[in-house]
């Protein structure tokens, strides 16, 4: 079991039988007459994808959630769900819903990613921070256009659409921020 002095962001504890992703940790220091520390944390529940907040008192004992992250591996899409293998011991896994409806615009196939296993269930997918894809319809090239705050939009292979500069043309292969899911640079 850990304790609150080993609370810090990516943690994964168990809440309530889930296991939570720690996404702020803030200390509250008592006052000069005394008290306890309180530590407030801001967390995502990786069960439900809820993001909650909740105090604990200093020294508090914290679980350990039975959670590993695995690499994993993207193989192929089947009608609205995905299907998964993790590298280690090739088992597949079929994930649906609002997980894999977040993520499905940057996965291509064979594409290397972490997964966050629960119990034997996998509960995330942890995307690189960027990624390659190929542009494949976009408005033509205009001439002497700069990187300057002029955008236009381009349908990516994985189906993603996104702003790209005015220069880019179809076929094209382009870094992608897979955070904040923006153009980054030609690939």
């Amino acid at each position: 079991m850990a304790t609150t002095a080993d609370l810090k962001r990516n943690l994964v504890i168990q809440i309530d039988n889930a296991p939570c992703l720690v996404l702020d940790v803030n200390t509250q220091t008592p006052s000069a007459r005394g008290g306890s520390t309180l530590i407030k944390t801001k967390y995502r529940n990786l069960l439900t994808g809820q993001v909650l907040e909740k105090a604990f008192k200093g020294g508090e004992r914290i679980e350990d959630a039975d959670f590993e992250r695995r690499k994993g591996q993207f193989l192929y899409a089947i009608d609205e769900q995905g299907v998964f293998m993790d590298l280690e011991s090739y088992d597949q896994y079929e994930l649906g819903g609002d997980m894999y409806e977040d993520i499905r615009g940057y996965l291509v196939d064979g594409m290397e990613l972490q997964m966050g296993v629960f119990q034997g269930q996998v509960v995330s997918i942890d995307l690189p921070q960027t990624v390659e894809l190929t542009v494949v319809e976009t408005a033509p090239a205009l001439k002497n256009a700069t990187a300057t705050a002029q955008t236009k939009e381009a349908v990516l292979e994985t189906g993603l659409r996104l702003q790209v500069p005015p220069y880019l043309e179809s076929g094209e292969r382009i870094k992608v921020d897979t955070r904040e899911c923006r153009f980054i640079s030609r690939a």
